[in-house]
């Protein structure tokens, strides 16, 4: 489930899964003051209501150490950090208490990531401070007994942080920008949002909601590229994008750090609404309401699809390149069965599927900028229907991979096992009954079809007018499913397993 979903949803209820200063005066400081960058270590400022960024730094470092792992947005897990490397600092509010941004790069094993933190420094650790949040105290340096900690968990810092959204400012390498449109507040505490994954959400009251991106790529978020072409575009279907902020770093293009948007209090999260049909199956067979909300959901994604197509360029694959695609997904699938012995009997009827796309497309395929990660987490019921979120990506690919074109049917392929996920919680810890597993695989295929009909009344290709596309997509999904329930969740392995029997022996 993605993040601000997650978060979304959870201002009302924990969201479903798939499963801590120095004394001076207070103030923020001055615009394109106090940037800290490698090499300045032990150089102290000038003025006494500025940080002493370097040494406070160096100071930092070992509690950063230790406290990053672990975080649950930390995506070194099980690989001892070997090196520690401070890419930017900089104060964004001096005094007690304070706040500094820091870019760090970290090393570990043949890897290295850049991670975002937001450091807070207090005489004393605010509060009600969670233990996650404290990175500890300082024992060494000008903050010698001050308190380190998240600042995303200090409301106060967080509030300050949506100030500086408010007004555009610019602190060294690091720029805050807004949209066009009504002034944003400038005093709203924020809260941190408790269900994260990959990113932090924080929440400001029930206006807006800012996603803090942890791990950084140089260049522009998919996220805010596409969440801003549709914002333009004047797209319903999405929250509105109202400011974000960035740091050049060592690129050109500068790397998108976090993200403002509209919250949506009255949403409710289509993860969840979907559940919740699935378990009233066990007390009535014949729901059926949900295939209204899957033919919605559906126009909503060919709607959103075609406002990209207008505001983003739109490609075509010649023979050669589809080719490749479709030879991209066999080796996907060979890496995959040599993981998962599972699915190695299936090999050769699935490399057939992905033989069939090319020959059904001798004169290429059609892409286009697309959602990259859709499923009914990702969605939104308003009371004003369907909102799309979280424009990210898949995580495991890098910023260059998740901004190319690809065809439209990969987000509905994507949201089509998303339903055969929703109908398997039916069985999940049950001993196997057929009747349960007929009512399931019913009603997923019942949403499914309503999903597809909405997708094409809306506009979208028919599914069912490029077959072998839609089973190749599908199946390479199912795929890298059946790969992560190995890894994580071998207890979900019959879900994608199902699937890939139901692909492969497809007439």
């Amino acid at each position: 489930m993605s993040e601000i979903s997650r978060s979304q949803a959870h201002v009302h209820r924990d969201a479903g899964t798939a499963p801590r200063g120095p004394g001076g005066p207070h103030g923020a400081a001055p615009r394109g003051a106090g940037a800290y960058a490698p090499g300045t270590y032990g150089s102290r400022p000038r003025s006494s209501s500025s940080l002493a960024v370097g040494e406070l730094v160096q100071a930092a470092l070992p509690l950063i150490a230790a406290w990053l792992p672990g975080q649950r947005w930390y995506a070194g897990k099980g690989q001892a950090i070997t090196g520690l490397r401070p890419l930017s600092a900089t104060p964004l509010l001096t005094g007690d208490p304070a706040m500094v941004h820091l870019l760090l790069r970290v090393e570990h094993g043949s890897n290295a990531d850049i991670y975002q933190l937001l450091l807070g420094l207090r005489a004393e650790a605010p509060a009600g401070l969670g233990p996650d949040a404290l990175l500890g105290g300082l024992t060494h340096g000008p903050y010698d007994g001050a308190a380190l900690y998240d600042a995303v968990h200090d409301p106060e810092l967080t509030g300050r942080l949506l100030g500086h959204l408010a007004t555009a400012d610019r602190f060294g390498p690091l720029a805050f920008r807004r949209t066009p449109g009504p002034g944003l507040p400038s005093d709203l505490p924020g809260r941190a949002g408790t269900a994260e994954q990959s990113n932090t959400s924080v929440i400001f009251g029930t206006s807006f909601i800012l996603k803090l991106f942890r791990r950084i790529s140089p260049g522009t978020n998919p996220d805010l590229e596409l969440s801003l072409a549709l914002s333009r575009a004047g797209s319903t279907r999405i929250p509105r994008v109202a400011a974000w902020f960035e740091s050049r770093m060592e690129a050109t293009e500068p790397a998108t750090l976090g993200l403002l948007q509209r919250f949506l209090p009255d949403a409710e999260d289509g993860w969840e609404l979907a559940l919740d049909q699935v378990a009233r199956l066990k007390g009535d067979p014949s729901p059926g309401n949900f295939a209204v909300e899957a033919h919605r959901l559906g126009r909503a994604t060919a709607e959103v699809h075609r406002v990209l197509a207008r505001a983003l360029p739109v490609a075509r694959l010649d023979r050669e390149e589809t080719v490749r695609l479709a030879t991209a997904m066999a080796e996907r699938l060979d890496v995959a069965a040599a993981a998962v012995p599972a699915l190695r009997r299936y090999r050769p009827a699935l490399h057939t599927a992905f033989r069939q796309l090319t020959a059904d497309h001798l004169t290429g395929l059609t892409v286009q900028r697309i959602h990259g990660d859709l499923h009914l987490g990702q969605a939104m019921r308003t009371p004003h229907g369907w909102v799309l979120l979280d424009f990210e990506g898949e995580p495991a690919k890098s910023v260059a991979e998740r901004r190319l074109p690809q065809p439209a049917l990969r987000d509905v392929a994507a949201m089509l096992r998303s339903f055969d996920y929703a109908a398997a919680h039916l069985l999940a810890g049950a001993e196997p009954d057929p009747e349960l597993a007929h009512l399931a695989a019913s009603w997923a295929a019942r949403n499914r079809t309503a999903y597809c009909a909405g997708y094409t009344a809306a506009g979208g290709t028919d599914p069912a007018s490029s077959p072998e596309l839609l089973r190749a997509l599908e199946i390479d999904k199912a795929v890298y499913e059946v790969v992560y329930e190995a890894r994580h969740r071998p207890g979900w392995l019959p879900i994608p397993l199902t699937a890939i029997h139901r692909l492969a022996t497809a007439p």
